[in-house]
């Protein structure tokens, strides 16, 4: 098991940088996820400390030695592939001891290990059988194992996963997990699904145009996204995100000339333009009286567990005023519908509109300021 230090990595192709200045530690053992859109740069990042791309600046510690310029053969890294890269014409025990032949390990280690890894997978019935004889979640086990039985100082997972159906996806989720736990390596694994970064990550690192949003545990990153970005891919629904103006003391003006007023000092200054922004879940119905937000219904998901009510603010008809509220699966709602909502006390965020970043005395990871509704629930 090894740790790894990221310090300041940069990726240029030829005047256009691609990575911009990456820092990370990783703890020994850790299992970090980097996640984030397709072209963000997460699989750059990974492949860099693979030794499959060149640094164009910075370094890379594994282990304590910087790793630069060495070989990926040379790193004690394995990596899982998204498209299992299996040879179809061995059979799973040969695929999983050809390393272990090449590194010239002796017949009985190698059965010792592949026996090993393949009782961890639960391949043990299939050490016989070619590949195409093979379920993709099988495929996939083996993959891993060809990795497990190497014994390396990090596991490199690019997208592993992206090739399965989504019921396999899930059990190849917690096979994951357990694997990981069980023999403790250090792990950096790649996805664009916000789904596996959450449910695997020690921490997260959520990757948007080639730089590092925000490093921090899941839930942190759920509770306290550090830029409208980050609120906006973790989470589904997303994020709502509302206009508004600073008015002092008075709160925030939204884009129908609504007031919100947040129960926790300091608010910006008067005439700031800011980003309200509140979770589809933490939206509940409320009596007109209470009301903070008043939704007009265009659309009604029915999810069983949850209904999800699509429409707009009152008094606003283009995209300033979108609004998505997560409700309980009986909610009675219908297109048409005016649906008076208010924010769940201690769940409303607040960005800088022309930065996007994190507002108010939580930017640094204290809990999300206390919407109006948060005071009269407490009065």
């Amino acid at each position: 098991m090894s740790a790894i230090a990221i310090r300041d990595v940069r990726k240029t192709y030829g005047k256009t940088e691609v990575i911009h200045g990456v820092s990370l530690d990783i703890e020994d053992g850790e299992f970090i996820v980097i996640v984030g859109p397709s072209g963000c740069g997460k699989s750059t990042l990974l492949r860099m400390v693979a030794g499959l791309e060149t640094i164009t600046a910075g370094t890379i510690d594994i282990g304590g030695r910087v790793v630069n310029q060495l070989e990926p053969r040379e790193r004690d890294i394995a990596m899982v592939f998204q498209n299992y890269a299996l040879y179809p014409h061995m059979s799973v025990y040969n695929n999983m001891a050809y390393g272990l032949k090449i590194a010239g390990f002796s017949k009985a280690d190698i059965q010792a290990r592949v026996e090993k890894a393949a009782a961890m997978l639960q391949l043990q019935d299939f050490l016989d059988r070619k590949p195409r004889q093979l379920s993709g979640g099988q495929r996939q086990r083996v993959a891993m194992g060809r990795a497990v039985v190497r014994d390396p100082a990090v596991f490199l997972f690019d997208e592993p996963l992206s090739n399965l159906d989504a019921k396999l996806r899930v059990q190849m989720r917690l096979e994951i997990k357990r694997l990981q736990q069980s023999v403790g390596t250090t792990a950096l694994y790649v996805t664009h699904d916000q789904v596996e970064a959450m449910t695997l990550a020690d921490r997260l690192v959520v990757m948007h145009d080639g730089i590092a949003e925000q490093i921090d545990t899941p839930l942190a990153v759920y509770e306290r996204p550090a830029t409208t970005f980050v609120a906006g891919f973790i989470g589904s629904p997303a994020m709502n995100m509302l206009p508004a103006e600073a008015c002092g003391a008075d709160g925030l003006k939204l884009a129908n000339g609504e007031i919100v007023k947040p129960s926790e000092a300091p608010l910006p200054e008067a005439g700031r333009q800011v980003t309200l922004g509140v979770r589809p879940e933490h939206l509940e119905p409320a009596s007109e009286s209470a009301a903070e937000l008043m939704l007009e219904v265009s659309a009604v998901e029915t999810l069983g567990a949850d209904t999800l009510a699509h429409g707009h603010l009152i008094g606003v008809s283009n995209g300033d005023g979108e609004l998505v509220a997560r409700l309980p699966g009986n909610a009675k709602v219908n297109a048409g519908d005016r649906l008076p909502l208010a924010i769940e006390p201690g769940m409303a965020h607040l960005f800088d509109a022309e930065s996007g970043k994190r507002l108010g005395k939580d930017a640094s990871g204290a809990r999300p300021f206390r919407s109006k509704a948060s005071a009269s629930a407490e009065a």
